[in-house]
Order: C-alpha cells, then structure tokens, then sequence
C-alpha cells in the first residue's frame, strides 16, 4: 500500500486538483492506520468507523480527534510498524507535559528530507546556498535532523555549528561563507550585538537568508512584531523566512518572499481549524490546528489537535502557490491567561519584554494565586537596572495588557536556571504551575 506520493508542483495546482490529490491520499493513508495502527484499529472498531466510506477530505468530521494528552497517555499505541522498522527515535519537547516518543522509519526519514526540501525552496533557498545550522542536532531533537537531510537531499552545502557561541558562528561565518542560516530570532539579535562589540561588519558578510524557529517575528496580521522589527532595524540586509513546525506533524510551515503566512505542503498534510467545540471556523478567524498526516509510516497522526491557535487563509498567494497558510501563532490553547480582568496568550508578554532593550532574558511565570485565578510573575535579567526601566517595563505592559505583572529583577545564574531547567532541550520562556495545567 502506497500511502507517500511525493507531488512538487502540486502546491502551484489549482484548488480542484489539490482537493483531489488530498482525497485520493487520504483514502490510502486511513487504510493504513485502519489496519497498522493499534490506537486507530481500536478507535475504529469503538466508533464503528467503516475505514472504506471514508473517501475525502470533508468525511473526517465524523472521526473523533485525539491531543497531546491521548499521545501521552496512549504513546506506544500510535507506533504502527515493528521495532525493527524503526531508524530514528526522536521526543517532543514536552513543554505542555511528558515528552512524547515519535519514531521515524526510514520511509519516514525520506518523507521528512522532502518536507524540508520543499521549505527550503519556499524560503527562496537554492542547490547553490550553504546553509550554516545555529542549533542542535542532537537531545532527541526532530528538527535539527530534519534540516540536516532536507539540506542534504537539495544539495546544499551545510555547516552543523550547533546552538550558541556567538563567537563560534561568526568564525565559521568568515571561514566558509554561509549564504544562509538557521536560527531563533533572538540569537540572531544577540549574534548582531556580538558583531558590533567585536567590530565585525555583520551587514556585509555572507549572511543574506535567516530562516527562524521557535519564536514568532510576525503578528497575526502578519506585520513585523517587536523581534521582526528590530531585526529589519539592525540586520536590514538579512531577508527573514518563518517557518513554523511540530515534531508530532513531521512537516513544516514555511514562508516565500511573498511573507504573507507559513504555506502548508498539501502533499503532506491536511488541515483543519477547529474551535472549542470541534466546529470548523472561517477563514481569517482563531482556531486551533488540527492536522492529519499524508505518509508518515511509523507515527502516523488522524485528527490531531495541536493546540496551536491561529489564522489561515485558501486565496492564491502571489508567489503563484495555490496552498492554504496558517498565520504567526497566537498561542496555545493551554497557556491562554485570564488576568486582573484581561484574556492574553504569553505572546502579547514576550513582545512588551522583547520591545524593552535594557532586558537581556526573561521568564513569565504563571501560577494560580490564594483566590483561585491566574497569577503571573515576570523573572528579568537586566544588567543596567533601574527604577525608569521598571517603570517603563510597568507602562508597556498597561498599554498593551492593561494590566502590570510584577517583574523580579535577577542575577544571571538565577535567570538562566529557570530558562533552562534541568533535562530541557531548549530555552524556555514560560513555566506554567496554575492548577488544572499539567507541567512535569
């Protein structure tokens, strides 16, 4: 059974041919987590879901969703081929709970270099670029590897620097002439302020492409957000590409020149955008996405509800791509904050942070206080404090927020504990300990 069609042009198809191309995929991949998939056998036979009348995309509203905590709890049921099958083992990153386990057969390895490919050309990237990797490749991490081989399978030159080490990434910068690089936007702030203490003319060098990670650079309107605008101040000759991801979904979100939404691979994945009751929600408004796989062997995803909130759009980019995208993420559904009579994801925090320089990191903390309600402490590392800093961090938040956090100023070992507490892979920027929300 084939359930991995490899269709490069499909993007650039007209909606009709798109359409069939995800029923005719759909229909082979549902045959197969059917039959291979042990959690989607029983959800069948519970439901009495007849596999065979599922034949398009518009059939799976009457299929059940599943979540983070279904794979959590259910994690070796979605497994759906042998373990001698299995190439890779990679975790998520479990910042809304326990890690979960997603193997990669090698089918699915090949899958995740064609997806990354694909984003790589999106992002306006070519066989003649070397791409220099600013994070890690290792700590059970999907995406490093997946870069990695995406890169490979275009014939791209690489560079695995790994994460940090400002100094580190400047020296390979000036040995081997990257075109392009891969980052968070914040590093790449910080690589900009090394530069410029260093006497390095950063603006001149190689570096013309950043394709960022982890977090947003744009609003939900798609306007630059306080890091995209700093960036576009201070790296003006840096062209910057969004791509937004899930090691759960084994596909990305990539942005063209056009920078008008990531553009979902429709050979790889089918999107819905559900509200809180499961009911589709229109074009341009909130929703959380919610995704089903097309060829992923080993872990194959149906109905998977991310939890990411946010936009998208079907109307033809100008890029020529006939795909639908998907905006910057407003938040996740579980880290949605009710305080002092105000609703904010995290989001709308960072970027009052991020707009305040004399901030060099921070953590938002949330919990719930005596009365019952979220509570929130902002944890900031700022060297040149002051009171008119304080006061400035207080003002930003009431005029965005219309609300003021308190904000514990600390030292740098302080602050770098919480944002990378033991066993984490990555930086953290929230630590969620409000009752009812799940953190380990």
């Amino acid at each position: 059974m084939k359930i991995f069609e490899v269709n490069k042009n499909l993007q650039f198809s007209s909606p009709r041919e798109i359409k069939e191309f995800q029923d005719r995929a759909l229909v082979a991949n549902i045959e197969y987590m059917a039959t291979a998939s042990p959690y989607y056998k029983e959800l069948f036979s519970r439901e009495k879901i007849d596999a065979a009348k599922i034949r398009s995309v518009a059939d799976l509203a009457g299929i059940p969703t599943t979540d983070k905590t279904i794979l959590q709890k259910r994690n070796s049921d979605f497994v759906a081929v042998a373990a001698e099958n299995i190439i890779d083992y990679t975790t998520t990153s479990g910042t809304l709970g326990k890690p979960v386990v997603v193997p990669l057969s090698e089918n699915d390895l090949r899958r995740l270099a064609y997806n990354e490919q694909n984003s790589f050309t999106t992002a306006g990237l070519g066989r003649s670029d070397i791409l220099q990797l600013m994070l890690t490749l290792d700590k059970r991490f999907m995406a490093g590897m997946a870069y990695f081989l995406g890169a490979r399978e275009m014939g791209m030159g690489v560079i695995r620097v790994g994460s940090g080490v400002p100094g580190l990434q400047w020296d390979t910068v000036s040995q081997i002439h990257p075109t392009a690089c891969m980052a968070v936007p914040t590093f790449l702030l910080k690589l900009s302020a090394y530069a410029e203490a260093e006497g390095i003319d950063f603006r001149n060098s190689s570096l013309k492409t950043a394709i960022c990670i982890g977090e947003g650079m744009r609003n939900p309107d798609l306007s630059p957000n306080t890091i995209g605008q700093r960036l576009a101040a201070e790296w003006p000759e840096l062209a910057l590409r969004s791509t937004y991801a899930s090691t759960e979904m084994q596909t990305s979100f990539t942005e063209c020149a056009c920078c008008c939404g990531g553009h979902a691979p429709a050979d790889l994945v089918i999107c819905e955008f559900l509200d809180e009751s499961g009911n589709p929600v229109g074009e341009g408004e909130a929703g959380e996405l919610c995704i089903t796989t097309l060829g992923v062997e080993a872990f194959p995803l149906l109905r998977f509800r991310t939890g990411d909130i946010c936009l998208h759009w079907t109307s033809p980019c100008a890029c020529g791509r006939n795909t639908l995208r998907v905006s910057p993420l407003l938040g996740r559904k579980q880290q949605m904050i009710k305080y002092k009579g105000t609703t904010f994801y995290p989001s709308a925090l960072y970027d009052v942070l991020d707009d305040v320089r004399e901030v060099d990191c921070y953590v938002v903390e949330l919990f719930t206080n005596a009365t019952g309600t979220d509570d929130i402490l902002i944890h900031a590392l700022c060297p040149s404090f002051s009171d008119a800093v304080q006061a400035k961090i207080k003002d930003e938040c009431r005029r965005i927020l219309r609300a003021t956090p308190p904000v514990r100023f600390g030292t740098q070992e302080e602050i770098e504990a919480l944002r990378m507490p033991p066993g984490s892979r990555k930086i953290v920027k929230l630590i969620d300990k409000r009752r009812g929300v799940k953190w380990e």
